[in-house]
Order: structure tokens, then C-alpha cells, then sequence
């Protein structure tokens, strides 16, 4: 179980938005897709299997296997999704993450050019 002091890292925080959006569909090679096509940059298969294993362990999120298909070979996709403590973490990160950009645009040149 992740130590209740532990922060997302920004990657763990895309995955966990990755997998809350993807929903159903949020298994290793859909992610990936998912993350590359949105920051327009590949993501590896290990920079997201890594960071799975670990957050599985740490118990924000749960796999399942889904069935096994013809065009896969027989094999099964591992479906992930969030657990409560993975939904309260994206949320904390959200929360301190809104807090840094607020602070940042009191002082910052960046809100005067929008």
C-alpha cells in the first residue's frame, strides 16, 4: 500500500488519468496509444508496464484479465482500472497541482499573456 505522504509522479498521474478515461478498454497497448496520441510523442511499452506493476503493488489500481481473442493469439488483455486509493491520489494531485498553478499565476508574467 503507497505511504500516505507519497506524491504521483507526473507519469503515474498520465497513467492513472490514462487508465480512468480509457475505462473498460485501459490495457497496456491502448494507454499507450492513448498517451502518445495526445502528448504527440511515443511512450515505450516499458514506461508504462513499469510504472503499472508498481502502482498494481502500491494498490491504486486492480487487473483483471478480459477474454482471449482470435487476434490476439488466444491471449488476454490485463485490464486495469482504479482503485479508491488510486481515485484519491489523482484527486490529491489535482488538488496540489491547482494550488502550485495559482500561486505561480499571482506572480507570474505568463497570466498577463494568457
Amino acid at each position: 500500500m503507497r505511504k500516505k505522504m507519497d506524491n504521483l509522479s507526473r507519469r503515474e498521474e498520465q497513467i492513472l488519468l490514462a487508465i480512468g478515461y480509457l475505462q473498460e478498454e485501459a490495457y497496456l497497448v491502448a494507454i499507450r496509444k492513448h498517451l502518445s496520441s495526445i502528448q504527440a510523442k511515443e511512450w515505450s511499452i516499458g514506461a508504462i508496464h513499469i510504472p503499472l506493476r508498481r502502482m498494481e503493488k502500491q494498490g491504486l489500481i486492480h487487473a483483471s484479465f478480459g477474454s482471449s481473442t482470435a487476434e490476439r493469439g488466444g491471449r488476454r488483455k490485463k485490464i486495469y482500472r482504479l482503485s479508491s486509493s488510486g481515485l484519491a491520489a489523482l484527486k490529491e494531485s489535482k488538488r496540489i497541482n491547482d494550488l502550485l498553478w495559482t500561486n505561480f499565476l499571482k506572480v507570474s508574467t505568463l497570466s498577463e499573456s494568457g
